[in-house]
């Protein structure tokens, strides 16, 4: 049996209790965000524009504009958001697409898919599911979207930071977002070069 085939149907999955994690309210998330180029968006603004390439990508096929479907990815620390955002050319690009490195502590309770517990095993995946085929990881984030209305987005491993935690949040979690990032500096600031080139060197990502 494969160990990341295509998901089980919203009916099959719904019948699979969901292994819950929740981020308090207060816990501090990273994410690099860019301001321009293909898909540019604010520090708090989730991405209602895709699928893309990024993992849990839940929008439907094809690619475009989806007003009730968007998503947002965050770490728990700042040299996971980088690898994440940069892992494509594994270069951390301080000027092309204008990043912006934002910190924010969440406003409320979330409720979270476990996806770095049994739950993958249990449902017919594995944690695959963390590192496998991108397509196909999107289209599980879409049956579970459709099959656990409670669940307000995905917290899964970083197959690019050792397996850090790494959250995808669906727009039911927009209203945890707060009103103000508690951190907001573009990444060419020289405030910062220090500490990137330590999450560069952490990762094994060239720093330009």
């Amino acid at each position: 049996m494969a160990k990341f085939p295509e998901p089980p149907s919203v009916e099959d999955l719904s019948a699979i209790a969901p292994e819950t994690h929740v981020l308090r309210a207060g816990t501090e998330l990273w994410r690099v965000y860019f301001r321009s180029g293909a898909h540019p968006t604010l520090w708090g603004q989730l991405r209602s524009f895709g699928p893309t390439r990024a993992r849990f990508d839940h929008h439907p096929a094809p690619p475009r504009v989806h007003a009730d479907c968007a998503i947002t990815y965050a770490a728990k620390v700042v040299p996971t958001a980088l690898a994440e955002a940069f892992q494509d050319s594994r270069l951390i690009d301080r000027q092309r697409g204008s990043p912006w490195l934002a910190g924010f502590r969440l406003a409320r309770d979330v409720v979270l898919l476990d996806l770095t517990q049994a739950w993958p095993t249990r449902a017919g995946a594995s944690m695959n599911i963390n590192s496998g085929p991108r397509p196909r990881a999107q289209r599980w984030s879409r049956r579970i979207h459709a099959a656990y209305p409670s669940v307000e987005g995905l917290c899964y491993s970083s197959s690019m930071n050792a397996n850090a935690p790494i959250v995808a949040l669906y727009e039911r979690a927009a209203s945890a977002i707060p009103p103000a990032p508690s951190f907001n500096r573009p990444l060419s600031d020289p405030a910062l070069l220090a500490a990137l080139r330590n999450a560069a060197i952490r990762v094994g990502y060239r720093l330009r």
